[in-house]
């Protein structure tokens, strides 16, 4: 109840400052599960996916949005949690499959469940190899994947902006890859990657983004050590 509240009450306002096109609508079911595995270039783009798509979709939030203490914490909290957002400890393994067992059950029973296949943000605008949940998700619920390329809105948040401007965006929602249900212990790490890079590939033809065979966290992490590196380099010693 409260997602549509926020989606018809706040998108009319955020639809003249993005002013999103949309395409592929005929793509998405108009019931059952499905995943709606997206690029990912700002924080809007979790604004644009629910603002074009006529059913509701689910999604991860990164587990510090529901550890927050205080009033702030609180209300950061419920925010998420009314408009169909779950934590997950994104530092992987074991921490995340409880996440992933949570998508699996809302796919089963026939709701949409949106991921960003990179596991971040791009730190370029370019796309990058993607992760293989969604896959798996797929493989083990027989449920179909429909690539989604956000279009403009890295144009419209740069990193670290808080406030976006106003622009144009574009959301493209693929044709769907069935996926035929697996038992999970059936499964090879060859089948993951193949339908991940398979979707990724379809995100690339649509979104026009050069693509990076190298996992996002692996290049913020090196850009964030060369930064480190280039700063202790020109700061004074102490004697």
């Amino acid at each position: 109840m409260l997602y549509w509240f926020f989606v018809r009450t706040l998108c009319p306002i955020a639809r003249r400052r993005f002013n999103p096109t949309v395409e592929g609508l005929e793509n998405i079911p108009r019931k059952g599960g499905a995943i709606i595995a997206a690029n990912h270039l700002a924080v809007i783009d979790d604004a644009l996916l629910p603002m074009t798509c006529p059913r509701m979709i689910h999604f991860m939030g990164k587990a510090e949005y529901f550890e927050g203490k205080g009033i702030k914490g609180r209300f950061k909290k419920w925010w998420f949690t009314s408009v169909g957002v779950f934590p997950v400890d994104r530092s992987g393994g074991s921490k995340s499959l409880g996440a992933l067992n949570h998508a699996k059950e809302i796919l089963e029973d026939g709701h949409l469940f949106g991921i960003h296949v990179e596991g971040t943000r791009s730190p370029d605008g370019r796309l990058y190899r993607g992760h293989t949940g969604a896959a798996r998700l797929a493989f083990e619920t027989g449920c179909p994947i429909i690539p989604t390329a956000i279009i403009g809105s890295r144009d419209l948040q740069k990193p670290g902006q808080v406030i976006p401007n106003k622009g144009k965006s574009k959301v493209i929602y693929g044709a769907p890859i069935p996926v035929e249900r697996k038992d999970p212990q059936d499964v090879t790490h060859e089948e993951l990657r193949e339908l991940t890079d398979r979707v990724v590939r379809a995100i690339a033809q649509m979104s026009g983004q050069e693509y990076v065979d190298e996992y996002a966290q692996t290049v913020k992490a090196r850009m964030k050590a060369e930064q480190e590196a280039q700063s202790a380099a020109v700061t004074p010693q102490s004697v």
